[in-house]
């Protein structure tokens, strides 16, 4: 339950984030979901090298609700980078655009 409602804000960020720049809304709300998936899978991968290379953390023996907790930070901060890395590029990128009024047409 707790991975839903998780995955549902990191949706809605991403949606919001995309919908403020004038992209694709889904595409980005599904790519926040897919970050976090990448980020606990890279978890994952760290975790099982820390109990190769480190006797006393024995990752065998573990529940997979102790597995899935230890998991969610690397999702999330997998997730705030993409999400960063997207509002800064988007913020560097955009271009104030001139409004220009019927009237100010001809006034150069």
């Amino acid at each position: 339950m707790l991975g839903l409602v998780l995955i549902y804000f990191i949706g809605k960020y991403f949606y919001k984030l995309a919908e403020e720049f004038g992209k694709n809304k889904w595409g980005f709300a599904i790519l926040g979901v897919v970050s976090y998936y990448a980020g606990a899978f890279l978890g994952g991968i760290i975790l099982g090298l820390i109990s190769i290379f480190w006797e006393d953390f024995d990752i065998e023996y573990m529940s997979d609700m102790q597995l899935g907790l230890m998991a969610i930070p690397f999702g999330v901060l997998m997730c705030v980078g993409v999400y960063s890395l997207l509002k800064k590029i988007w913020t560097k990128n955009q271009k104030e655009e001139e409004v220009v009024s019927i009237d100010d047409i001809g006034k150069s």
